[in-house]
């Protein structure tokens, strides 16, 4: 089963039919995804499924219903296992950022974080995961779909907050105040962090594994992460 994310709200989307109560079951091809994430926003406590019966399909269905906008993001860790966290529009989130023409999904991950963070000396080293959310530009829903690397950097430096993208914060965090740092952050950002991980004490904490990027241009519905 995948996940959309409309805000905090998650659309399932899956090649069953059926999965389980309190879900409203909806067949993929046939759906006006605009009308479903309006009825969203007027109450996010609804449960969407969306299903197709060839698993292949699912995503290049969904990606045709609204505008694609690509993105890479890095979930980075230092020498002292912490994890890079920046602070924007009220809610801790990991860098991340728009694809440019040309360039390789790993390269924009590694300039954006670097862009928004003011880190050196990253090393990418294995691919996370993808995850979608919805936001909206000029009027317009938008699909967001951002590739996220775990990376490591040795730097040690001053970081310096990307003012200009809204970012107020560049901040290490250790296991346990990632765990506090997502309890204000965004249902897709802690997709990246299991279950297990988060409630263990910080002493067992080792590397966790489990939607405006720019506050001028874009906004999650409102202001995209």
């Amino acid at each position: 089963m995948y996940n959309v994310f409309v805000n905090n709200t998650p659309i399932s989307l899956s090649t069953h039919p059926r999965v389980g109560n309190g879900y409203i079951s909806l067949p993929l091809k046939d759906t006006n995804f605009i009308h479903l994430i309006e009825r969203l926003n007027k109450n996010p406590k609804q449960k969407f499924h969306l299903y197709h019966e060839k698993e292949h399909k699912i995503f290049p269905l969904l990606e045709k219903k609204l505008p694609l906008y690509i993105a890479g993001g890095g979930k980075v860790y230092n020498e002292k296992n912490e994890i890079l966290f920046i602070f924007r529009n009220g809610h801790w989130d990991l860098p991340k950022g728009k694809i440019e023409k040309g360039e390789f999904i790993e390269d924009c991950a590694i300039r954006e974080v670097e862009e928004e963070t003011g880190i050196t000396g990253l090393e990418i080293t294995r691919f996370l995961k993808k995850t979608y959310h919805v936001f909206r530009r000029n009027g317009e829903y938008r699909l967001k779909l951002t590739y996220w690397f775990e990376m490591t950097s040795d730097y040690d430096g001053p970081l310096t907050p990307q003012l200009e993208e809204g970012i107020t914060k560049a901040k290490w965090k250790s296991a346990k105040k990632s765990k506090k740092a997502l309890q204000k952050s965004y249902s897709n950002i802690t997709e990246l962090f299991p279950r297990e991980a988060l409630v263990k004490k910080a002493s067992k904490y080792m590397i966790f594994e489990l939607e405006d990027d720019d506050i001028n241009e874009e906004t999650h519905l409102n202001e995209d992460i």
